[in-house]
């Protein structure tokens, strides 16, 4: 994703505190009564089963994860990501003429034709990169790129970006899909047909929750298929109506799925970042004792392996200490209950006499569970979490407003560390950017202006880990973990790879082989 924008909410259903509902426990005799219905759908349609449909098929405009996934299947972008998270070659490679002028050339690769037959140009970047960039086109990735002074065509396959200022990460933005310049100005539909170079074509759109592809190097046809609950989700695949599935499936289905025949599951370490998040201007939340008390009185080990069947890694900062700029120096966070009540107990509040927070959140069942279990540890030390559920758009939209004293959500596909500007600057609060606590903090600032300005990526890590343990000793946010990906699949679904950000490439060579 670009700069990840879009977040994966925390859950919504609400639990009683202390009775986590075994899913599948209502569930099982429906289980057992479709077992004799598992023959898959007849069609070589291979179908993956989503829990979100994506919101557009245009790159100018994608912020959420599902759209922003699908999207890198239908569109080349310049600029790609190796494991470290450094920018390498996709479309184009580059060479840093002045430190506010790069020149790229395109590359003679495959996704050179657009699905139309036409060639992509240098053209076409300069078109996107311009919608991008026009006001009047609303792109909420224009304030990305802000830094483009000007846009300039040498030939067909070079085009310079001269920029207002020197910024190293530069190269690290280009990664939007290129669109079509011919289509652009003809003002073609792309959030609904879209029309790219990637190595998936458009097929068909036929309703919200049903998206078919075409993988264009053995016209393997592609569905993705909506399914928002995820119980609902695992009889599907039972049943043969979808072939796969990838996350957003609570540890007791993956378990029950790794004891079924015919079903293979697997794991791979991720990068997404869930973290509890707090308005900095509340009068409670607003104190560094409170968060930090919040902080040393969640264990996330025992949440980790008890409630998430150990499918994640304790989180101490927004990028994971394998990211080129991330700080695998930093010290976790304590679990230390009696020192949180030390801490609440100098603002008068004890388990007698407890401190009342609101927690907002929104729709998933296992996200309520894994709410009920922090509202249980933290009411231990004195803390009353009042959990207040939503649906999406109204839950998202009062954590852009700043109406919320708690919240937990997560940063998905994280690439370049400007994602600290965005996040804590304090230029950055709403609408000129995610700061949505309000955090204010010079030595934060200074930080992100240090690194901005640093002439080389190692003096640039060097800030960026300063500033993440700043971060840690400030607490704007309280980090909480990485979460694990998991790709479930019927037998002779093979040569799926899941990646570290969860993106969809292993559809590029996934293949079906029945035994």
């Amino acid at each position: 994703m670009i700069r990840a924008i879009t977040m994966s909410a925390w859950s919504n259903t609400p639990l009683k505190t202390g009775k986590a509902l075994p899913l599948l426990r209502p569930l099982l005799l429906g289980l057992l009564l479709l077992q004799a219905a598992c023959a898959p759908v007849s069609d070589d349609t291979l179908r993956i089963g989503l829990a979100s449909a994506p919101i557009t098929l245009d790159p100018r405009f994608a912020t959420d994860a599902t759209s922003s996934r699908i999207n890198r299947l239908l569109y080349a972008r310049l600029v790609d990501f190796d494991d470290r998270q450094l920018p390498v070659p996709s479309l184009a490679d580059w060479q840093v003429l002045t430190p506010t002028h790069y020149r790229f050339r395109l590359r003679d690769v495959g996704a050179r034709e657009f699905h139309t037959g036409q060639r992509l140009t240098a053209g076409d970047v300069k078109a996107t990169y311009d919608a991008v960039l026009d006001p009047a086109t609303a792109s909420p990735h224009r304030a990305t790129l802000a830094m483009i002074r000007r846009i300039e065509v040498v030939d067909a396959d070079t085009i310079d970006f001269h920029l207002s200022k020197a910024d190293l990460l530069f190269p690290g933005y280009l990664v939007i899909g290129i669109l079509p310049a011919v289509q652009m100005t003809a003002g073609h539909p792309f959030n609904q047909q879209p029309i790219g170079s990637g190595p998936f074509r458009f097929v068909a759109w036929p309703e919200e929750g049903r998206l078919q592809l075409l993988r264009r190097s053995d016209q393997q046809r592609l569905s993705f298929i909506q399914v928002s609950d995820a119980t609902v989700r695992v009889l599907k695949l039972l049943r043969g109506e979808v072939d796969m599935l990838q996350n957003d499936l609570s540890p007791e289905l993956v378990g029950y799925l790794q004891k079924r025949q015919g079903i293979e599951v697997s794991r791979a370490r991720g990068s997404n970042f869930t973290y509890l998040g707090f308005n900095l201007e509340d009068g409670v939340t607003g104190e560094a004792d409170v968060r930090r008390a919040i902080a040393m009185a969640i264990d996330r080990r025992s949440v980790i392996r008890y409630v998430m069947g150990d499918a994640a890694s304790p989180a101490s900062a927004l990028l994971p200490p394998s990211h080129w700029a991330g700080n695998p120096q930093l010290a976790a966070i304590p679990y230390d209950p009696d020192a949180a009540r030390a801490l609440l107990a100098r603002h008068g509040y004890s388990p007698q006499r407890p401190l009342k927070i609101s927690y907002k959140t929104s729709t998933n069942a296992f996200r309520v569970r894994l709410a009920t279990v922090l509202q249980s540890q933290l009411k231990a030390v004195g803390i009353d979490m009042d959990l207040r559920t939503y649906d999406w758009g109204t839950f998202y939209g009062d954590i852009k407003a700043g109406n919320f004293q708690m919240f937990s959500l997560s940063w998905v596909g994280i690439k370049t560390p400007d994602i600290f500007r965005y996040a804590f600057h304090s230029d950055a609060m709403p609408p000129n950017g995610a700061n949505r606590g309000r955090f204010r903090d010079q030595a934060v600032d200074r930080l992100i202006e240090v690194a901005a300005d640093a002439d080389t990526l190692d003096a640039q890590a060097a800030a960026y880990r300063q500033l993440q343990q700043r971060l840690l000793e400030t607490l704007p946010y309280v980090p909480l973990w990485y979460e694990d990906h998991v790709f479930v699949a019927r037998k002779g679904i093979t040569d799926y790879a899941l990646s570290l950000d969860g993106n969809y490439d292993g559809l590029l060579t996934v293949r079906y082989a029945p035994r």
